[in-house]
């Protein structure tokens, strides 16, 4: 054999498991269904952990057993009402491309938490809303990617190309691949607090899936066997014989290791570090009113809408839609900026 084999595999040769190859039909061997569920695991997570952030309630992410499927069977396999997909890429790994598929329900209800909703009034599907669901996925997405990331050596990943509607019609996972595209599936179950539960996908090309968990397998055998290694060298560590040849000096000293710190915490994380480098979009709103639809229509150049507030009032300042702090309009240069007076407390869920 001309390749060199990988610690997974050779392992898998000495216990006499033969799951290297396809020749069991098996769509995927041993050693990549263990590295797609380690995936299954962190896009399960990160979903829990934005989606807890956004709505600032408990969430409960039922993940189950991933699946093979052809596009069309996977269709065939969903509710009739079409959910919302998001389409994007693995930028830095040669674009990958990824589906993430929601219940329509669950997607608005989402886009309502985003917009300052609870989620329990659904609104219509609109542009607005749809836009709001897919800034939702993006966060969840990043999360993910953030922590893929860390089992590719720390490999910068982004997502890109973005796309994201309701599906129509025939709709396809991926849309620029056949009907009988096999696809790698992890589907999940998410329950926000007070709410409806609603279903999430996870999807791949069996191709993309095996191309990721290949990546993974070869960062995982770097870090095991790093260059310049008595294992990678392939030439023994020591030589403990006694005649002939010379040994080569070897380098021996102590180790030496950081003191340990008083405080203990100074390297510990926090669940917020997973999303700590996602964009969220921040607003300021100077102030808000009611009209009627008569009266919108009778606006022209030159009319005044009055606000709600008063003049000198301090402006209310949004990050995805949630209140966060209070502040004075100031002019920095010839922009407008906000200067924070107030930090608005958030009530932990209970």
């Amino acid at each position: 054999m001309d390749d060199i084999l990988s610690s997974d595999e050779i392992a898998a040769l000495l216990s006499g498991g033969g799951d290297m190859d396809d020749d069991s039909g098996s769509d995927l061997s041993s050693s990549e269904e263990e590295k797609l569920n380690e995936v299954a695991e962190i896009f399960s997570g990160s979903e829990n952990s934005v989606i807890s952030m956004l709505s600032g309630k408990t969430v409960e992410v039922d993940r189950q057993n991933s699946e093979i499927l052809t596009q069309e069977d996977f269709r065939k396999s969903l509710p009739d009402t079409p959910p919302f997909i998001f389409s994007a890429t693995f930028g830095g790994l040669d674009d990958i491309p990824l589906t993430i598929l929601i219940e329509q329900n669950g997607a608005l209800a989402l886009a309502d938490i985003m917009m300052g909703g609870a989620g329990k009034e659904l609104p219509e599907p609109s542009d607005l809303y749809l836009n709001a669901a897919q800034e939702g996925i993006s966060q969840m997405v990043g999360s993910a990617f953030t922590s893929i990331s860390g089992l590719l050596n720390k490999r910068k990943l982004a997502p890109e190309n973005i796309i994201s509607a309701l599906g129509e019609g025939e709709w396809l996972a991926f849309a620029s691949m056949t009907p009988d595209t096999k696809l790698w599936i992890s589907p999940a179950s998410v329950r926000i607090e007070g709410l409806d539960a609603f279903n999430m996908w996870t999807a791949l090309s069996l191709e993309g899936a095996r191309n990721l968990a290949r990546a993974i397998r070869e960062a995982s055998d770097a870090n095991n066997n790093p260059a310049g290694s008595p294992a990678s060298m392939g030439a023994p560590a020591m030589n403990f014989g006694g005649g002939g040849a010379s040994s080569a000096p070897v380098d021996v000293r102590p180790a030496a290791f950081q003191p340990l710190g008083g405080g203990g915490a100074a390297g510990a994380s926090s669940p917020i570090d997973m999303i700590a480098d996602i964009p969220v979009r921040v607003t300021v709103e100077l102030g808000k009113t009611r009209k009627s639809v008569s009266e919108i229509l009778a606006l022209t150049n030159g009319s005044v809408i009055e606000l709600d507030k008063m003049a000198g009032e301090p402006v209310d300042i949004l990050v995805n839609g949630k209140l966060i702090a209070r502040g004075e309009v100031v002019v920095i240069d010839e922009n407008f900026g906000v200067r924070i007076t107030d930090i608005i407390g958030v009530a932990k869920p209970v």
